[in-house]
């Protein structure tokens, strides 16, 4: 249920971002943590991977939801974009870090999502999603709260190998 939630506040968020209106996503099939889902958005498809953190920080904080997603939009010309969304507005000048074993990946930020800096990054950021077995991300808050989140990659090249084909 709450992976359904985290769908339809998704396809909300990414059509209130392209200004056109989405069906409800459905969900293709779990892969371990990930889960790779699909919608209707105006004449295409949009196809995405999606996971929840395993563990918040600080415990003592209201996190809200908070998810990772790959997103394909071929209609937009979009392959396996990575995006980090925030339950909690962003602070403005900060970055989030994204660390994947020894590698790290810097994203910007948007009031409740970030998204990988240097776009030429994204590809590295996907393989090193698909290589690893756990990612850390890090942000701040409007108010200055440092936040830690560790997903497991377990499922994530299943699940992007599920909307490979997304038209």
């Amino acid at each position: 249920m709450f992976a359904r939630t985290i769908a339809i506040a998704l396809s909300l968020t990414l059509a209130g971002a392209t200004g056109v209106f989405a069906q409800s996503p459905s969900l293709i099939k779990q892969f371990s943590a990930w889960g790779a889902y699909s919608y209707k958005a105006g004449n295409g498809t949009v196809c995405y991977v999606l996971s929840v953190p395993k563990t918040k920080e600080p415990a003592s904080v209201n996190h809200g939801d908070i998810f990772f997603i790959v997103s394909q939009r071929p209609g937009q010309n979009i392959a396996y974009e990575p995006q980090a969304m925030m339950g909690y507005p962003l602070k403005e000048t900060s970055k989030v870090n994204v660390t994947i074993d020894s590698k790290n990946f810097v994203m910007f930020v948007k009031d409740t999502a970030a998204w990988v800096e240097n776009a030429a990054e994204e590809p590295a950021l996907v393989a090193a999603m698909k290589n690893g077995k756990e990612m850390s991300v890090k942000a701040t808050s409007s108010r200055g709260t440092a936040t830690n989140y560790t997903y497991s990659l377990s499922g994530i090249s299943a699940a992007l190998k599920q909307i490979e084909g997304c038209k």
